[in-house]
């Protein structure tokens, strides 16, 4: 099952939390807010559920 980590305000940033964990071994996936369309759109940055805990010990080391 798939949390959702964060919101941010657009694409390029959802790249960057994207690209960190995905750099650690953390799949991740990134989709658009319902409203956001675009690079200039909202978009929602998901991690499984059971990589939880890695993600704390990534933004710990960050």
């Amino acid at each position: 099952m798939w949390i959702e980590f964060r919101t941010v305000p657009n694409l390029v940033l959802a790249e960057m939390w994207k690209e960190l964990f995905e750099g650690e071994g953390i799949p991740t996936r990134v989709l658009p807010d319902q409203r956001g369309a675009g690079i200039r759109g909202k978009y929602r940055v998901l991690v499984p559920q059971l990589k939880k805990h890695l993600v704390d010990e990534v933004l710990r080391k960050v």
